[in-house]
């Protein structure tokens, strides 16, 4: 998966929930979109992306989400 691309939709994801004034409405809106919209895979890379490049280029609220979110996102592995 190129983490580029991955980082551009989940910013984009975030600037429409950005648009809420709470900040627990923004961070579950954008966790809630990923869980639901992407594939396990995609996820899987954005955190990985998170995890070993600090998240380079993803808004503040993206990783808020994924912080906050990582459970549920990334589920262990069987």
């Amino acid at each position: 998966m190129d983490a580029h691309k991955l980082v551009k939709m989940a910013n984009d994801i975030a600037t429409f929930f950005e648009s809420d004034p709470d900040p627990a409405a923004v961070t579950d809106g954008i966790a809630g979109h990923l869980r639901r919209f992407w594939d396990p895979r995609m996820r899987r890379a954005l955190v990985r992306h998170i995890d070993e490049h600090g998240g380079e280029g993803c808004k503040p609220t993206v990783l808020a989400a994924v912080a906050g979110h990582r459970a549920a996102l990334v589920p262990p592995a069987n």
